[in-house]
């Protein structure tokens, strides 16, 4: 079965007035282009109930072909948004001018571009022609990685794959003052901890660590991205401050929700 623990990252360069964003989803090329364009789907997977969903979409998936979206806000408010299809390369590549009333019917360009890789499909996201409007450009950036993110999940639950839990793991320390009275051994074993973290940041499995200053002394914090409970402890117990059997120990608690 595909695997990843890519997460949707966008980018908005508002010099240019240019966003983009990327995802990989451990699902076909084929099954994101349908999920991409497809009339029945899109109204499946992009929105929320707590901010705003897609009631209903048309789509004349070919070069000048019109698509055109509409739905409702948390609020009740109904908005659309709607366009035409520039380019269209099935399974591969997809241009289409994006023009919504919220950007003042400004028209811009979206492209998405699909790359069949091991983890399943790497889909980069380009939404250009802002121009001046830094806040539009701004704004769409955090939107479109919202909306990856939808779409990551819902193909993500269709085809049976557990999304990562993310797990906040706290570094006891076998005494209070270590950090303030640290020997030349302690030191050390100290080092190869921060370069095992180092490891883990590169291969994804690690969003972020570092020493926490608590009043009542400090500890270690490491915030872990992996499938199960589980999988956060063998990374823990793997640290070699732990395995060094000199008394540091981990707790570990998962988040039950996080905003990223």
């Amino acid at each position: 079965m595909m695997a990843s623990n890519d997460r949707p990252r966008a980018v908005a360069d508002v010099s240019v007035g240019t966003i983009l964003a990327t995802v990989t989803i451990a699902v076909p090329p084929e099954r994101v282009f349908r999920a991409l364009t497809a009339e029945d789907q899109i109204p499946l997977w992009w929105g929320s109930d707590a901010l705003y969903r897609t009631t209903k979409h048309t789509a004349d998936v070919r070069p000048g072909g019109a698509w055109y979206s509409q739905g409702k806000g948390a609020d009740g408010h109904e908005f659309h948004v709607q366009g035409e299809y520039l380019e269209v390369e099935p399974l591969h590549r997809l241009v289409m001018t994006w023009k919504a009333p919220w950007d003042g019917d400004n028209v811009t360009t979206v492209t998405y571009t699909l790359e069949a890789v091991d983890a399943g499909t790497r889909l980069t996201l380009r939404h250009e022609g802002f121009g001046a409007r830094h806040d539009s450009c701004r704004d769409h950036g955090s939107g479109w990685e919202r909306v990856l993110g939808w779409l990551n999940a819902f193909l993500a639950a269709e085809a049976g794959i557990k999304s990562p839990g993310i797990f906040h793991c706290r570094l006891i320390p076998p005494r209070a003052d270590l950090a303030f009275t640290l020997t030349d051994e302690e030191r050390a074993l100290m080092d190869r901890h921060a370069d095992y973290l180092r490891g883990k940041l590169a291969e994804g499995t690690m969003m972020l660590a570092g020493p926490v200053a608590d009043p009542a002394g400090p500890w270690g914090l490491a915030i872990l991205r992996v499938g199960t409970e589980a999988e956060a402890r063998a990374l823990t117990d793997a640290d070699p401050v732990v395995r060094s059997g000199q008394g540091f120990r981990y707790e570990i608690l998962p988040l039950l929700s996080a905003i990223m």
